[in-house]
């Protein structure tokens, strides 16, 4: 079965505090939905029309454990907390079986 991944690209910060309120919340939600995070805020080649900034890569077991985790009750209040505080380009993809 193919994993799932969120990627996650942030355009702009625009309320530290909110993000770190969401970064204290996300991490045990995505923990709790079986995520595993494999990249954040390393170095970054952006090429085309990339965005070199804050990038975060989560594996899950499939693509739909990381739609239910996205889903979850636990990332919706990190979401809530975070709420206009980012500009990012935020997805679900399913890996290659």
């Amino acid at each position: 079965m193919p994993k799932g991944y969120w990627v996650s690209v942030y355009r702009s910060v625009s309320d530290p505090e909110r993000l770190a309120a969401y970064d204290r919340l996300a991490g045990p939600a995505v923990r709790a939905g079986g995520g595993r995070l494999l990249a954040r805020d390393g170095r970054v080649a952006a090429y085309d029309a990339g965005i070199a900034g804050r990038t975060i890569l989560i594996e899950f077991d499939s693509f739909e454990q990381a739609v239910a985790a996205r889903e979850s009750a636990a990332y919706q209040e990190a979401l809530a907390a975070l709420a206009d505080g980012v500009e990012r380009d935020f997805r679900i993809v399913e890996g290659i079986d």
